[in-house]
C-alpha cells in the first residue's frame, strides 16, 4: 500500500501538464486531477472488487502517458522533479493547515485503519465502512501528494512517503512507535534537505530524497 500511495503522485501530471499549457498555478492542476483520480480508483475497487493497487497501477499508467503528451517539452523536467514555483507565504500557511488535518485523521482512525488495511473481514464483521475508510485513506494520501508536488515533483513526491514509512518500519516496535519515527524521518530529510540545497546550490527535491536516502540507511545499522 506504501507503494501504491507513491503511484497516486504521478497521477498529479496530467494536471501540471494543463496547468503549464494554459499558465495557471500547478498546484491547482495539479490538486485537480489527484483529487479526481482518487475518487475514480475508488470507484473502481468498490464497483469491480479489484485490489486498490491495481486500479491505482492502471490510473497510473494512463496518467502518466496522457501527462507526457500534453505538458511542454520545456516544463517536463520542472513537472517531474518540482522547483517549479517558490512556495509563498499563504501557501505555506495552506499547507500547515492540511498537515494538520492528516495528522489528526491519523491518530483519529488509526485503528480502524489497521483493521481494515490487515483484515477487510474483520473489519467489516465489526462494522467498519470499509469503503468509506478507504477512501479517507486515499484522500489522505492525495494531501500529503500535494504537500510535497511544488518541490519534489510528480516523479519524486512519493519517495517521501516510501523511505520514511521504511526508516520507521525499521526503528519501530508498535504502530505508534512507527507513526512518530516514520513523522521525525520525514521532517528531519525535509529540514536537512533544505540547509544542504542552500548551502551546496543545488536542486531542493533529489537533495531531500538522497537525505531521506542516507537516513534509511543508518536505520539499518541501528536495526543490526
Amino acid at each position: 500500500m506504501t507503494l501504491a500511495g507513491d503511484v497516486i503522485s504521478h497521477i498529479a501530471l496530467p494536471g501540471l501538464g494543463l496547468a503549464f499549457l494554459f499558465k495557471i498555478n500547478p498546484i491547482i492542476g495539479g490538486a485537480a486531477t489527484l483529487i479526481l483520480g482518487t475518487i475514480i480508483i475508488w470507484n473502481l475497487e468498490k464497483e469491480t472488487g479489484l485490489a486498490t493497487e491495481t486500479t491505482i497501477g492502471v490510473i497510473f499508467a494512463a496518467s502518466v502517458a496522457i501527462g507526457a503528451l500534453i505538458t511542454p517539452k520545456e516544463d517536463l523536467i520542472d513537472a517531474l522533479f518540482g522547483g517549479f514555483q517558490p512556495i509563498s507565504y499563504f501557501g505555506f500557511l495552506v499547507g500547515l493547515g492540511i498537515v494538520a488535518l492528516i495528522v489528526i485523521f491519523l491518530f483519529k482512525f488509526k485503528n480502524k485503519l489497521m483493521i481494515s488495511l490487515f483484515s477487510p473481514e474483520l473489519a467489516a464483521a465489526t462494522g467498519i465502512n470499509i469503503d468509506r475508510i478507504n477512501l479517507y485513506y486515499l484522500l489522505s494520501f492525495s494531501l500529503t501528494v500535494i504537500l510535497g508536488l511544488q518541490f519534489l515533483g510528480a516523479l519524486l513526491v512519493g519517495a517521501l512517503i516510501i523511505v520514511p514509512a521504511a526508516i520507521g518500519r525499521q526503528l519501530a516496535r508498535n504502530f505508534e512507535t512507527f507513526l512518530i519515527a516514520s513523522s521525525v524521518a520525514s521532517v528531519l530529510s525535509v529540514t536537512l534537505g533544505i540547509f544542504a540545497s542552500v548551502y551546496l546550490s543545488i536542486s531542493l527535491g533529489p537533495t531531500i530524497i538522497c537525505i531521506a536516502a542516507i537516513l534509511f540507511a543508518l536505520s539499518l545499522i541501528r536495526k543490526r
